[in-house]
């Protein structure tokens, strides 16, 4: 028997799945760190010499602008020869004492007005010694056969009162005019007083402002001609007394003793009494003071051939330029000839480094 063919069917063949969801994501983190891994930096690699720019930044370096700034304001560096052609000279500052002074007024009394005082002075005293003398004689002869009638005896009483009362008015004026109190004694022959009534020595009667000097008699007083802006020039005056007050301006007078001057005698002066305790310190000479920013500053060497610019305070004059106490001490160097070459010179080196 023939064996008969079975029907066909139909048979669904499904694609192969290679991956499933969950096994796709983990491929996909495989093959990241893979490429990742293909990327990665060789070992030593970070370990490479630097570049010039992370060695150091410009601020750092020694030739930047920044470090030849800084250097320019540590002082003017010059060479031997430099200073040589410039001229520069500098000065050791020695320690000096210092008293704040307060300002008066001052004029030179003519000495016709003390020469016709102490001429009145003379002249009564001369009297008042005879008629002295006359009485006495007179009074020795009494009751003797030389001795004089009463009413000469009388009179010679009443000239001896006079002339004593004289005495004492021209004693009055001459110290009305000189004081009460000057630095001699009241005899006519004394030289100090025939120096002022020849005009040898000057009487300088002088007037500070009320309330200004509230200590005694000043030790000394400086003058010079009104216009003078410091006591650096004038007169030292160390033999100083009191006055009768000025009617005409409210203060304290004084007179003093002006020596060696060629003030005339009428001249206003400006006069100078110092006040309070003295300070130690030094003198900055006025050629070694210059101006810039609207300070006042002077250059002190340093060291040979380095010189810094240092501000001073140039409030308290002195005789010959400015006292100060902060800045410069004893002993330091200051230029005190040349010093405005020294700031163009620092002037134009801080405009190149700019």
């Amino acid at each position: 028997m023939k064996s008969l063919p079975l029907p066909a069917q139909s048979v669904r063949i499904r694609p192969p799945q290679l991956f499933t969801r969950p096994r796709l994501g983990v491929a996909l983190c495989l093959g990241y760190l893979l490429l990742c891994g293909c990327h990665k930096t060789p070992p030593g690699a970070a370990e490479g010499p630097p570049g010039p720019a992370a060695d150091a930044t410009p601020a750092a370096t020694a030739e930047s602008p920044a470090a030849g700034k800084e250097e320019a304001n540590e002082g003017v560096v010059l060479t031997p020869e430099q200073v040589e052609k410039l001229g520069l000279v500098a000065q050791t500052e020695q320690s000096t004492e210092y008293r704040e002074q307060i300002a008066g007024y001052g004029v030179v009394v003519a000495h016709e007005t003390i020469g016709q005082a102490v001429a009145e002075l003379a002249t009564a005293q001369a009297a008042e010694r005879q008629s002295r003398a006359t009485l006495a004689r007179e009074q020795q002869l009494s009751g003797t056969p030389g001795a004089v009638s009463a009413e000469v005896e009388d009179a010679a009483v009443h000239q001896a009162a006079v002339d004593a009362a004289a005495l004492a008015l021209a004693m009055q004026r001459l110290s009305s005019t000189l004081g009460s109190k000057p630095p001699w004694k009241s005899n006519v022959a004394n030289a100090t007083l025939q120096d002022l009534a020849n005009g040898r020595v000057k009487l300088l009667r002088v007037t500070f402002p009320l309330g200004a000097l509230s200590t005694g008699t000043p030790a000394s007083l400086r003058a010079a001609r009104i216009g003078a802006v410091k006591p650096d020039a004038g007169w030292t005056m160390h033999e100083v007394w009191n006055a009768p007050a000025d009617a005409s301006v409210p203060g304290r007078s004084f007179f003093a003793l002006l020596k060696g001057t060629d003030a005339a005698e009428g001249e206003r002066l400006q006069v100078w009494a110092p006040i309070g305790p003295a300070v130690s310190g030094s003198v900055i000479p006025t050629s070694a003071v210059v101006m810039s920013d609207s300070k006042y500053w002077c250059y002190v060497e340093k060291k040979p051939g380095t010189y810094v610019r240092t501000e001073i305070d140039t409030s308290r004059p002195a005789a010959g330029g400015y006292f100060v106490t902060d800045g410069v001490r004893t002993g330091d160097k200051v230029v005190t000839s040349a010093a405005g070459l020294l700031l163009a010179k620092e002037s134009a080196s801080g405009a190149e480094s700019d």
